[in-house]
């Protein structure tokens, strides 16, 4: 058994794509924008020059995260959703720019390595700071049964996007992902029924993004979403 919810992802700038999106069209939207840091993948060694990114794509990352999203980014953004959930803000905050009460941690228990120990993400809502902790140190994660395999250079893990719908998205929501990267907040939209669409502007990131979500959705389901996943729960973070 599976929730039905439509899940559309497009090879397109998203620029173009949230010039096109009607005022407050999503309920939520969670995106992980470049950062601005000069994180460039397989062909750039970053934190000192110990450590290098590596995924299945040999390549370098699109557009080698040089400058963080433009301001009209952020205007475009907050017109067609109600809420965002953007990570790595702390790095372009003075691009948004809102305060907020209510940042999510999340704690990589990465060891000792030249990356950064949490990546961090700006919310809009109204309420405490939050922390989710998973393992993502290279070979190592949390979930060493359901290992993922590295596609993307700034992959992040499926079970945190799921931890993210489950405290801050509503049944029937529709979500929205402006750089989908490597498709784990696609997974888990799906996996929990929800809307979703997305954008990823590298062709090549993009089809092995596709290749990924076939495949999982190819699997057979286990367990009924509304089973895994308990919206009638009370939320910690109202």
């Amino acid at each position: 058994m599976h929730l039905v919810g439509n899940s559309v992802a497009y090879q397109m700038d998203c620029m173009e794509g949230l010039k096109q999106t009607p005022d407050k069209f999503y309920e939520l939207c969670i995106c992980d924008p470049p950062y601005g840091i000069g994180f460039a993948g397989f062909d750039k060694h970053y934190g000192g020059g110990k450590a290098l990114a590596k995924t299945t794509l040999h390549k370098p990352f699109f557009g080698g995260d040089k400058e963080a999203a433009p301001v009209e980014y952020f205007r475009q953004l907050f017109r067609v959703s109600k809420n965002q959930i953007i990570w790595g803000a702390n790095h372009f905050i003075s691009r948004m720019p809102f305060d907020s009460p209510a940042w999510i941690v999340w704690d990589k228990d990465n060891g000792d390595n030249p990356f950064a120990d949490c990546e961090l993400a700006w919310t809009s809502f109204k309420s405490a700071a939050r922390m989710f902790q998973f393992k993502w140190q290279g070979m190592l994660q949390a979930d060493m049964k359901n290992k993922e395999l590295r596609i993307h250079p700034t992959q992040k893990p499926v079970a945190l996007y799921k931890w993210l719908l489950t405290n801050y998205a509503k049944p029937g929501d529709r979500i929205l992902d402006t750089h989908l990267g490597s498709g784990s907040h696609r997974i888990a939209a799906y996996d929990m029924g929800f809307d979703f669409w997305a954008w990823e502007n590298d062709p090549d990131y993009f089809a092995a993004m596709q290749k990924r979500f076939e495949a999982h959705i190819a699997k057979p389901v286990l367990f009924a979403p509304e089973e895994m996943y308990n919206f009638e729960q009370t939320k910690l973070f109202d």
